[in-house]
């Protein structure tokens, strides 16, 4: 009988959990002979199991009967029958305890669970192993007093309670997400008799950011420090604890601990950071974010790809594109490389700061390194070339546009016919026009009164020609 029970009123019977059990219908790396008896596990009843197993006649190695027990967990009743067999015939080894161990306590069969536990114990094979999975047996079905109660077995199960028992607990507790105070109340009842290391209070910190206890979470840090002081190997309770900060809004406050943090030689991980940039971002803040990533840096964290760009377009909005060059030459040096979105964010920002040379050259590197632009920004940087004396890089840019297909095509293509006109290239002017209005290129109503203004710049032959193309395009 379950132990646990003796001190509680008994449960009724309670369903089959409705989920997905590791089975032998999900892997190929089953070996044949533990796939026969699979399926055959999986089709007979309990009683018919020894008569089956006789029938196969096969000799079935330890190895063998764990890749079996593994992939049988949605038949609980005709693996424990196939477990008894193989009892009758070889020495269980402790990862075939553990196994159905886990088994019965996955499918709620807590009585047959400690039935097996102590004969594990009799057997001299219990193992903190063992434990760990009754604790989560429990937990995945809300059973947090029972797995606690079953820590307190431990002892007299001969297994001595340890830091990594009580971590796994807390773990198994913190798995939902609404049971961290639970965790913390059985934290507080045994942190006296066991000392709790860096990964305890990283169970209890990402608990309470679950649920975005930053009250908590501060006063928990506080004992933290007090208990088990600084260290670089505490990243993951720094990661948690700033980042439930940063979910609660309190960005500055986070940015203070971690100057703190960094004082101390100690840093969260990237998660963290990649929070706290993405925070800064709303509010526009590059001066802290360029902080925050010179500070991730003096680390060995690499930023991700979405990262760069996220911090690339944030220095690029606030116009201060040595910076974002600075990032962009870095990138390869962290082992990440820029993909299409880094390169049109950076081709934006000198677009719009009317960087024409850097923009031409930028351009060519883009084409070079297969990044293509967008057609916007194809269609922008042939305005802004034509604007500044430089048709020949507006030229190179709508050859990309016509040799790549780049689509929509329209921008560009009214971008073009402005361009030319303002140059007083009436015939190439014209040329195009009457080519798009022949195709599927839709002349734009802006595009015609640009064209209106630059025809009257260049006088009576260029107002005849608008004109007639004036004309046309009404009646296309």
């Amino acid at each position: 009988m379950d132990p646990i029970q003796a001190v509680k009123p008994s449960d009724q019977q309670l369903e089959k959990p409705p989920k997905k059990y590791p089975s032998y219908l999900d892997t190929n790396e089953l070996s044949s002979r533990a796939r026969i008896v699979c399926e055959m596990l999986a089709r007979v009843y309990p009683g018919e199991v020894e008569t089956g197993l006789s029938t196969l006649g096969m000799n079935l190695e330890p190895e063998v009967v764990e890749e079996i027990i593994k992939f049988s967990y949605g038949y609980p009743e005709t693996v424990v029958m196939f477990f008894k067999w193989v009892g009758s015939r070889q020495k269980h080894s402790p990862l075939m305890w553990n196994l159905i161990v886990d088994l019965l306590g996955k499918n709620k069969m807590f009585d047959q669970m400690w039935d097996a536990i102590r004969s594990m114990k009799q057997e001299g094979v219990l193992s903190l192993t063992t434990f760990v999975s009754v604790f989560g047996s429990y937990c995945e079905v809300g059973k947090f007093s029972e797995a606690v109660m079953t820590f307190d077995l431990m002892k007299i199960y001969g297994v001595e309670p340890d830091v990594v028992a009580v971590n796994s607990l807390l773990s198994a507790i913190c798995r939902d997400e609404t049971q961290t105070a639970k965790a913390y109340e059985f934290f507080e009842k045994v942190k006296t008799r066991i000392s709790p290391d860096g990964d305890t209070y990283a169970i209890l910190f990402e608990g309470w950011e679950k649920e975005r206890d930053v009250a908590r979470a501060k006063t928990l840090f506080g004992e933290m420090v007090v208990n088990v002081g600084w260290s670089s190997k505490y990243t993951s309770a720094y990661d948690a604890f700033l980042t439930t900060l940063v979910n609660a809004s309190q960005i500055d406050e986070a940015l203070n601990f971690l100057q703190v943090m960094k004082g101390k030689k100690c840093l969260p991980g990237l998660k963290f950071f990649s929070k706290a940039l993405d925070a800064l971002v709303q509010k526009n803040d590059s001066v802290n974010a360029l902080s925050l990533w010179d500070t991730m840096m003096t680390g060995e964290l690499t930023p991700t790809l979405t990262m760069y760009n996220t911090m690339i377009g944030l220095l690029c909005n606030n116009d201060e594109i040595a910076n974002a060059f600075q990032l962009l030459d870095n990138m390869p040096y962290r082992g990440v490389f820029a993909d299409s979105i880094t390169y049109n964010v950076v081709f934006r920002c000198l677009i719009k700061n009317k960087k024409v040379k850097e923009a031409g050259k930028f351009f060519t590197e883009m084409i070079k390194n297969e990044q293509p632009p967008t057609p916007a920004n194809c269609a922008d940087a042939m305005s802004l070339f034509f604007d500044h004396d430089d048709p020949e890089m507006a030229y190179e840019v709508w050859a990309y546009v016509k040799e790549e297909g780049v689509t929509p095509v329209e921008d560009s293509a009214n971008a073009l016919l402005v361009g030319l006109a303002s140059l007083g290239r009436l015939s190439e002017f014209r040329r195009n026009f009457e080519k798009f209005l022949k195709g599927t290129v839709k002349i734009y109503e802006s595009t015609m009164e640009k064209l209106k203004i630059a025809c009257q710049r260049e006088g009576k032959k260029a107002c005849e020609l608008y004109d007639d193309l004036d004309r046309k395009w009404r009646y296309s």
